[in-house]
């Protein structure tokens, strides 16, 4: 298994200096010129420049970024460097143009990324093929949609991507390198220049005269990225689509817990072909390594988060029945994990979301004995979480985070009644507006996952907010569930190809064959207005690498990705 420091060292750099954590710049000027673009710290002395004939990046003494402004010099503000993709005619280089506070963590602010750009470097495009230009043109477009990417979070001087137990226990060596190599690369946007996701939703209430801090933490993992319909399943290597650890961190009189759960798809080899119909079909995809795929996926999430307990959704009819009854098959096979099926639909059949309660009687006692981590305000360990909670449905999204959000409230409970706020018979469900401060959590947190993944709001959102379903909450259901259904036919093929090109899923090289043509890769003939789909179907997922480059003074160390 790769630690974070080796694949962090992948990334070629332009300096190999040590840097100190926070000394990343937090405003940066943009100089463009004509034959380049000059970026500059605006609270230090780096700078670097990056020629528009190829996009090759130069590191800038401070004497020559202090000079070259001029009549032919346009100067922007921006807030960060993102990355470097390499295309047919050069480079792309994203940067970030605006941005917004979000709120703390830990105590160092958190920014959402309000918009961003690609610089072209790309003056190489008059040598180009017709047809080449044609393919420039559509990954062009591509990069278009990726700058309207919404949910990017970040910090300058915090890592996001570990939580607070992994954080704690980093080496005395580790500690002194900089953010970008302390990060966890799954959770990691800009690994390979796209999505790894991270969201904070925070609010504050009073027990006992004293502020309580609720913080929901969600990095959605970046090894197998996709948008619902396009992405489902496991890769070879056990990657699952949809693969989010959330984090609830409760800080209450200078004590600091933190209580992690995980979702992912159900870890075969399957798919559900985009056909227009509202509920496509799902394909068991039959394949002698399956066996080895689920083994890899529980094997990792042991060796990261220790014991760790299946909680499966799903139905137990039609195909939704028949992945069900493959994936239990499989788990029978895994020692060490266990497997509890909770067939969400028929037991809270009718919107009765206190029926999980039946669920948590099965479970009660490995939850309290994996426990949550616990710190003081010295940095001492006082209790360790053992193991995880591994929740899935179909879509990892609206059973998942009905469920997820009630052991939430559980494991709450617990971290407060620990801390001293609660008294071992308290629970917050005894204050309605506590516990409706934390139910908002909870379903703003759904409802952001489902934007990213989906691209419209949660359902079930009533059954977090007020443990049953309203006529409003059905209406909404009904409108979030057509609004899935257009963008799953009409719009999630063209995103799937921007998330493929710019994580790169695949290659761009000048002189190989176009992609468009000679089956290079697979297009849709029958859906044509959903897309023409780049990315490979096949089980070998490894098709390509993208040239991304950062420079370590000037960019966020890392972007994180809301869900």
């Amino acid at each position: 298994m790769a630690s974070a420091d080796a694949d962090a060292d992948e990334a070629p750099l332009l300096s190999e200096e040590p840097l100190c954590p926070g000394s990343c710049s937090r405003e940066l000027e943009l100089r463009e010129f004509r034959d380049r673009y000059v970026i500059r710290s605006l609270d230090g002395a780096a700078a670097f420049a990056v020629a528009r004939s190829g996009g090759s990046i130069r590191p800038l003494s401070p004497e020559e970024a202090a000079t070259g402004t001029g009549s032919d010099c346009k100067v922007s503000r921006i807030y960060g460097v993102v990355g470097n993709i390499r295309l047919l005619a050069g480079s792309y280089v994203l940067v970030i143009t605006s941005r917004k506070d979000a709120g703390s963590y830990q105590g160092s602010p958190v920014y959402h990324v309000n918009s961003m750009k690609f610089l072209c470097c790309n003056e190489a495009i008059k040598h180009l093929t017709p047809q080449e230009r044609r393919d420039e043109a559509y990954f062009m477009s591509l990069l278009r949609i990726a700058e309207t990417t919404c949910g990017l979070y970040y910090s300058y001087d915090r890592d996001l991507t570990l939580n607070l137990q992994r954080a704690s226990k980093l080496t005395a060596g580790r500690i002194h390198k900089p953010l970008w190599k302390q990060a966890d690369p799954r959770f990691v946007w800009n690994k390979n220049l796209l999505e790894e996701l991270i969201e904070a939703k925070s609010a504050q209430f009073t027990l006992k005269d004293r502020p309580v801090r609720i913080t929901l933490f969600s990095r959605r993992c970046n090894r197998r990225l996709g948008t619902r319909m396009w992405r489902r399943g496991a890769n070879l290597e056990g990657a699952t689509a949809n693969f989010v650890e959330t984090e609830q961190l409760v800080e209450y009189e200078g004590l600091t817990s933190s209580f992690i759960q995980v979702q992912g798809s159900i870890p075969l080899l399957w798919e559900q072909i985009v056909d227009l119909s509202y509920k496509p079909r799902l394909s068991i995809i039959e394949h002698e390594e399956t066996p080895k795929v689920v083994q890899r996926h529980f094997h990792d999430l042991s060796q990261r988060y220790g014991e760790t307990i299946v909680i499966d959704l799903t139905d137990k009819r039609g195909d939704e029945g028949d992945l069900s009854n493959a994936f239990a098959a499989e788990m029978g096979r895994i020692p060490g994990v266990r497997y509890i099926h909770f067939d969400f639909h028929h037991v809270c059949h009718g919107g009765n979301f206190d029926n999980l309660q039946a669920l948590y009687n099965q479970i009660e006692e490995a939850i309290h004995k994996q426990g949550y981590f616990l710190m003081n305000t010295k940095g001492e360990i006082l209790w360790e979480q053992s193991g995880v909670l591994r929740s899935n449905c179909i879509d990892c999204l609206d059973r998942t985070n009905v469920t997820q959000s009630f052991l939430a409230r559980k494991s709450l409970d617990s971290q407060l009644q620990r801390m001293g706020a609660l008294l071992s018979s308290e629970s917050i469900s005894l204050s309605d507006n506590i516990n409706d401060i934390f139910k908002k959590l909870w379903v703003e947190h759904g409802d952001e996952l489902s934007l990213e993944y989906a691209g419209s709001y949660a359902l079930k959102g009533d059954l977090v907010r007020y443990g049953r379903q309203t006529l409003p909450g059905l209406i909404k259901d009904g409108m979030s569930a057509l609004s899935r259904y257009y963008l799953n036919n009409f719009h999630d093929g063209v995103r799937q190809d921007a998330l493929d090109l710019i994580s790169g899923y695949y290659t761009v090289s000048q002189g190989s064959s176009s992609p468009f043509h000679n089956g290079g890769f697979e297009s849709s003939s029958e859906l044509k207005p959903i897309s023409v789909v780049l990315h490979s179907t096949t089980l070998n997922e490894a098709a390509f690498h993208a040239s991304l480059r950062f420079h370590p003074r000037l960019q966020l160390e890392f972007l994180t990705m809301m869900p």
